[in-house]
């Protein structure tokens, strides 16, 4: 395998977060030497060295990103919640600290073999193709899958001075998320045994995956780097949200009462969305997918 210094010094930004944690865990057992950046304030990762600086703050991030000197970038930390209430806040992360980042990379000198940016298949929207591959045009519906266009619209204002990967990762969970998106609310709510859950829009078909396979493609990215590349990250199977229910009810032994409460259906729902694999695959090569029952199970008995 080498030793970390020989596999290289990938940093990881957002290292903190549900997804931050679980590629840092992934990195650090193929032997990478892995080096965070969160904000001040966030938690601590076990056996990764953090650095503080917001993405909003040019100056400490350029310091950061000076110091550590990255063979490899993961750039994860963004506003990741659909529903985010806070529009300006989500246009700041997620565009302009991007842009700070890409712009201290080159301004500190630091050449990494390949910066992935952590994209979305949101940038699809309500797309009639299925499955849907890369090569479909976006067609954002909300706030937050605009801001994911400008990212990857913005990554090629930097592609003549770094090697960027774009991934569109669909809809994926598991142990750590906050219970306020879907999948761990639902979980939650069996969990604690409730009789009853409020839910949005129970007719949406979505391709759910399992963070720890998420966290596998992250690796393999560090380790082909292939630059120029936009790939989803998906299982290629959808599930209804009426399946995933019955899938934890088999798991819990009870079936749970919904309630559709109109505040949580959000305008301009994506009903169906399910992704192509075969460019991820050409790309990466096959990674076992995890069956979503599994991903379930895991976070049922957590």
């Amino acid at each position: 395998m080498g030793s970390p210094a020989e596999r290289g010094r990938v940093l990881v930004t957002g290292v903190s977060g549900f997804t931050g944690r679980h590629v840092a865990a992934e990195l650090v057992g193929a032997g990478y030497e892995v080096v965070g950046l969160a904000r001040r304030g966030a938690g601590e990762v076990p056996g990764v060295v953090t650095h503080r600086a917001d993405l909003l703050d040019r100056a400490a991030l350029r310091a950061a990103v000076a110091e550590v000197r990255p063979d490899a970038v993961v750039h994860l930390a963004a506003v990741s919640f659909v529903a985010h209430g806070d529009a300006d806040e989500l246009y700041r992360t997620n565009v302009v600290g991007t842009r700070n980042l890409l712009d201290a990379l080159c301004g500190t000198g630091a050449r990494p073999r390949i910066v992935v940016l952590a994209g979305s298949a949101n940038v699809y929207g309500n797309t009639t193709v299925e499955p849907v591959h890369e090569d479909v045009p976006p067609a954002p519906a909300n706030d937050y899958a605009i801001s994911k266009v400008a990212v990857e619209h913005l990554a090629g204002l930097w592609a003549d001075r770094l090697p960027i990967a774009i991934t569109r990762p669909f809809n994926y969970t598991g142990v750590g998320q906050h219970a306020k998106f879907l999948i761990p609310k639902v979980v939650d709510h069996f969990r604690r045994g409730a009789r009853r859950i409020e839910l949005g829009n129970t007719g949406v078909w979505r391709d759910f995956g399992d963070v720890r396979t998420v966290a596998r493609y992250y690796r393999r990215l560090v380790e082909v780097a292939p630059a120029g590349a936009t790939l989803n990250l998906c299982s290629g199977v959808a599930h209804s949200l009426a399946e995933v229910l019955k899938m934890m009810a088999a798991i819990a032994g009870y079936e749970i009462e919904v309630e559709v409460n109109p505040a949580f259906v959000r305008a301009n729902e994506v009903v169906r969305l399910v992704g192509s694999r075969e460019r991820l695959v050409a790309t990466l090569g096959e990674e076992p997918v995890i069956p979503f029952e599994k991903t379930l199970e895991w976070m049922y008995s957590a």
